[in-house]
């Protein structure tokens, strides 16, 4: 991490492209990508097809530093070469920076959220991810319903992470997802931005992180969260929202940048020619920049 790299995560227009489904999320990927489970028989041969599916994401000439900032990666990902070069560097070399997803999935809804599970082994991880010249880390929690409690744990136990990843040099995103479909949904985003601001409040000059979030309900919400003095940038995520009603949504928050996964690949299908995969990605990246800036 260098302070040219921040300040280009900090100030650069553009958007995080999300690509960093783990072991319970890439056969729905693969599936939307048009490669059935029967295709595949174990998990190797599951990760080489989504690795060959971000490949072919990554190198086309539309997945440029023009537009995307920032790219997120499974550890998987990390490990797994594009043409000759490990992907990290790949993704360095057209000027993005790379992330890297540490979390390992969620624990057990308890007082209306998902906590993360242990991340254990995690000094060993960021350090493979400094190797590899990983910019940031992302993990996720779940927030389903309005319980203080529980959303308080969420928050705490992100920034708890947080405060290790960067003493490892790496940039945190926090990602405390708020579900889309949650009936308190905004009075959840009010309750979280408050929980958020404590924590941001007792960081250091020297600790800096980014915030994924939900797209709030109420427009603007996180205006003062993006000025705050220790946050890198605000990204949004897509939340299960297709492609047209993310943008439109997101383009309501100015400064509000997008981190869509599937709102990305939406369009994206193995068996397009290589002309009509470009078109689909760079209709895709268009759109999203687009509201990314609005």
């Amino acid at each position: 991490m260098t302070k040219e790299q921040i300040d280009i995560m900090h100030s650069k227009d553009g958007f995080i492209a999300a690509l960093d489904q783990s072991g319970g999320s890439t056969p729905k990927a693969l599936k939307a990508y048009g490669i059935n489970e029967d295709q595949y028989d174990n998990e190797t041969e599951m990760f080489d097809l989504v690795q060959a599916m971000r490949a072919r994401i990554i190198s086309s000439p539309v997945f440029s530093s023009e537009k995307i900032i920032g790219a997120i990666l499974f550890e998987a990902t990390m490990e797994r070469k594009v043409d000759t070069k490990y992907t990290a560097d790949y993704l360095n070399d057209k000027g993005i920076l790379p992330f890297l997803k540490v979390d390992k999935g969620l624990a057990e809804i308890k007082n209306g959220v998902q906590v993360m599970k242990p991340i254990d082994g995690l000094e060993d991880l960021l350090k493979r991810a400094n190797k590899h010249h990983i910019f940031g880390t992302k993990m996720r929690s779940n927030i389903l319903e309005y319980n203080e409690s529980g959303i308080h744990d969420v928050v705490v136990q992100q920034f708890d992470y947080a405060r290790q990843i960067i003493a490892a040099g790496l940039v945190p995103i926090i990602e405390p997802e708020v579900n889309i479909h949650a009936a308190d949904k905004e009075k959840i985003e009010d309750f979280l931005k408050e929980e958020i601001t404590k924590q941001l409040d007792q960081l250091s000059e020297e600790q800096n992180i980014m915030l994924k979030l939900t797209i709030p309900t109420k427009a603007g919400l996180y205006s003062d969260l993006m000025q705050h003095s220790r946050v890198v940038r605000v990204v949004a995520l897509s939340g299960g929202y297709q492609r047209a009603e993310a943008n439109e949504k997101l383009a309501q928050n100015k400064g509000l940048i997008a981190s869509f996964s599937r709102a990305l690949a939406q369009d994206l299908r193995v068996d397009q020619s290589d002309e009509e995969f470009n078109q689909a990605l760079k209709e895709a990246v268009d759109s999203i920049y687009q509201a990314s800036i609005a």
